[in-house]
């Protein structure tokens, strides 16, 4: 199983989900499970995600220092089993985006790992205009959608192992 996780710009949302997701994962024995991100912006290709980010994920045991940002490929609709976005309009611009023969499914990470926000769009909101606590509530959302994660996973490898 690959994920690849999708927002913006790929220096807040998508690398602290990344990094929720690894941590998470590993927790739970599923290292087998291959977790990327990207943006689908290219204005912070190569950088590292935001020092708010880094430092949010770090006061949560989880080092996403070493990620770099980079912009959704054509690629990966073939290497990604699912491209999970942040939000609806990430979605709308990765469908748009689905080259010919990109196999990948494409939801929200909210959404696909079932997760519930409490009647919202399933949106992650961008921290980035904000301060450390819209950090915090992201780190939040994202936390509790790679437990989900775990959770849908488990639970497939639990089905795959009854047939």
């Amino acid at each position: 199983m690959q994920l690849l996780v999708v927002c913006l710009g790929n220096i807040c949302r998508s690398p602290m989900a990344e990094g929720a997701l690894r941590a998470r994962l590993q927790r739970a024995g599923l290292e087998h499970v291959q977790v990327d991100s990207a943006g689908t912006g290219d204005w912070h290709v190569g950088e590292p995600p935001d020092r708010r980010a880094i430092a949010t994920a770090a006061r949560h045991g989880v080092d996403i220092a070493g990620l770099r940002a980079r912009q959704l490929q054509a690629a990966d609709y073939r290497r990604f089993d699912w491209l999970l976005c942040a939000d609806l309009q990430n979605l709308r611009d990765v469908q748009a985006r689905r080259p010919d023969g990109g196999g990948a499914r494409i939801d929200l990470f909210t959404r696909w790992s079932g997760h519930d926000l409490g009647g919202g769009d399933g949106a992650i909101p961008d921290p980035y205009t904000g301060g450390e606590e819209h950090f915090e509530h992201v780190w939040s959302v994202v936390d509790a959608a790679a437990g989900a994660a775990v959770r849908r996973l488990r639970g497939a490898a639990v089905s795959r192992g009854r047939d």
